[in-house]
């Protein structure tokens, strides 16, 4: 294979990780939106109202009973969430100049992976500040490492191409 081919290869996989990224952070942000349904559903779902739940039952129940009550009287505060989605939203759009000019934009790996290992000492501190249970910690905590899979394989891929490009 010559090397304009190999090359071509390289942006394409680097390309397709990217939207693979991207797609992930969208849809973990719209997901942001509809919550009280969502948890409505995953109660139901898991027959959270059994005679004995197990604890991500009782969690589960406590969070969507917390979001219902929020919701019908004070549902300003839903904002915030809103605005975690639009958040998602926005820091996805940034890797569209990965997308374009992957080894030019590769800072924006870096940046995604020290982002990822943050999620860790986050979840661990606010978690146990805001009663989280360490369960749905490591829940949490679990975003960040497998974030870091599809970032660790497009840095080395955006290496290979910077070097076969000097």
């Amino acid at each position: 294979m010559n090397s304009k081919m190999a090359e071509k290869r390289i942006v394409l996989k680097i390309r397709l990780l990217t939207l693979l990224f991207m797609a992930a952070l969208i849809v973990s942000g719209i997901t942001a939106f509809p919550i009280e349904i969502e948890l409505r559903l995953a109660t139901q779902l898991l027959n959270s109202e059994v005679e004995n739940p197990n604890a991500l039952q009782s969690w589960l129940v406590l969070v969507y009973e917390g979001i219902k009550t929020t919701n019908a009287e004070f549902p300003f505060l839903a904002y915030g969430t809103d605005w975690l989605a639009f958040a998602h939203i926005v820091i996805a759009l940034a890797f569209i100049g990965l997308y374009r000019d992957p080894v030019r934009n590769k800072w924006l790996v870096s940046w995604a992976m020290i982002c990822c290992i943050s999620v860790i000492p986050l979840a661990l501190i606010c978690g146990a500040i805001r009663q989280i249970p360490f369960f749905w910690q490591l829940i949490d905590i679990a975003f960040g490492v497998f974030g870091m899979i599809p970032l660790i394989y497009l840095r080395r891929l955006i290496l290979k191409l910077e070097k076969m490009n000097s």
